[in-house]
C-alpha cells in the first residue's frame, strides 16, 4: 500500500514541474487525493460493500471535484493534473502511467449493462476537456488532444484531435525504411515536417516507397547477373547532389529581376 502511494507521489514529480515537495503533493493535489480514495473505494466495491464504496466515491467527488466510479479499474502511477470535472465511468479500465487533465470524461454511449466505458492502455495521455466514449480501446502511448471527442478505436502511439476525433499522427512502420532510402539517395526526406500539407508529404512518401521497391528489384537482378559471372553491378553509381536538382529561377531571370 505504502509502495503504491510512493509511486503516486513520484509520478506527480515526473509530470508536473510545479510540484516542489511530497508534503505539498499530499496536502494540495486533488488528483492525488482522488486516486488514494479510489483505491480504497475500489477494494470496498470488490468486497461487495457497494453502498459504502459509492458513498466514499461521492465524498471524494465533493472533496476534489473528481468523480471516479468505484468499479473502475486503474493501474499504477495514475496522474490527474488539476482534476476538476474529471469523470471516470464504472467499466473504465486504465493501464499504468496514464495521465488525465481536467474536464476529461471517460463515459458510455449506452444504458445497457456490461462493458460500456473505454479502456486506456499504458502511457495514454488525455488532454483537458476531451471525451472518450464507449467500450473502445485507446492503444499504448496514444495522445488525445484537448476537447476531442473520441468514439472509435485509437491505435498505439497515435495522436487524435477534433470533433469527431481524427488521427493526425500515427506510428508508421515504414518510417525507418523511408529514412534509409532517403539517406541512400542523399535526400533529407525528414525535412518534410508535420506542418506541411498532407498531399505533399504523402507524395514524397509514395516516391520513397516506389524507389525502395525499384531498388530491391535492381539488387535482385544484380545478384542474378553476379551468379552468371558478370561484374556489371560492381560499379558504384554517382552520388546524387540535392543542390543540383533544387528548383529556382534561371540565371537569366535572376539578372533581369535582381529583387
Amino acid at each position: 500500500m505504502f509502495e503504491r502511494i510512493k509511486e503516486d507521489i513520484n509520478c506527480v514529480f515526473e509530470r508536473d514541474p510545479a510540484a516542489r515537495t511530497a508534503f505539498e503533493i499530499c496536502t494540495n493535489y486533488p488528483g492525488f487525493h482522488a486516486i488514494i480514495l479510489h483505491r480504497i473505494s475500489h477494494r470496498l466495491w470488490k468486497s461487495d460493500w457497494k453502498w459504502l464504496a459509492r458513498s466514499l466515491s461521492t465524498f471524494t467527488r465533493w472533496l476534489t471535484g473528481i468523480e471516479i466510479h468505484p468499479g473502475a479499474v486503474i493501474g499504477r502511477r495514475f496522474f490527474i493534473d488539476h482534476g476538476m470535472g474529471v469523470v471516470i465511468g464504472e467499466t473504465s479500465e486504465l493501464g499504468d502511467d496514464v495521465t488525465l487533465y481536467h474536464g476529461v470524461t471517460l463515459g458510455g454511449t449506452t444504458w445497457s449493462a456490461g462493458k460500456r466505458h473505454p479502456t486506456l492502455m499504458n502511457g495514454v495521455v488525455v488532454g483537458a476537456g476531451a471525451k472518450v466514449l464507449g467500450p473502445i480501446v485507446v492503444g499504448e502511448n496514444a495522445r488525445i488532444g484537448s476537447n476531442a471527442v473520441v468514439t472509435k478505436e485509437v491505435p498505439p502511439s497515435a495522436t487524435v484531435i477534433g470533433i469527431p476525433g481524427r488521427i493526425i499522427l500515427k506510428e508508421d512502420k515504414d518510417a525507418q525504411r523511408r529514412k534509409e532510402m532517403s539517406d541512400k539517395i542523399g535526400f533529407d526526406a525528414y525535412g518534410v515536417s508535420e506542418d506541411m500539407p498532407d498531399p505533399i508529404a504523402k507524395s514524397i512518401h509514395a516516391m520513397l516507397d516506389h524507389m525502395h521497391a525499384v531498388d530491391a528489384k535492381i539488387e535482385g537482378m544484380c545478384e542474378a547477373l553476379a551468379s552468371l559471372g558478370s561484374n556489371y553491378c560492381a560499379e558504384h553509381l554517382p552520388e546524387l547532389n540535392v543542390k543540383d536538382i533544387e528548383l529556382g529561377e534561371p540565371d537569366e531571370e535572376r539578372k533581369d529581376n535582381p529583387a
